[in-house]
């Protein structure tokens, strides 16, 4: 997992090497990022896995 801060620095170079609207690889980032355990405990984070094969299906769709 990697902060959302962090995915979001990534989010145009992915974007570009996809060829892939940044709003589009914006919103796998939103759908894949969890929030706080239990609503307070740690910090909010992006399922890298998860995301990775959301990615990886819509550039095999497009």
């Amino acid at each position: 997992d990697i902060s959302p801060d962090y995915a979001d620095l990534q989010i145009h170079r992915v974007a570009e090497k996809n060829r892939l609207p940044v709003a589009q690889v914006r919103e796998l980032v939103d759908e894949h990022t969890d929030g706080r355990t239990l609503g307070f405990v740690g910090e909010p984070r992006v399922n890298v896995l998860e995301l990775n094969i959301a990615l990886r299906e819509l550039v095999a769709k497009s």
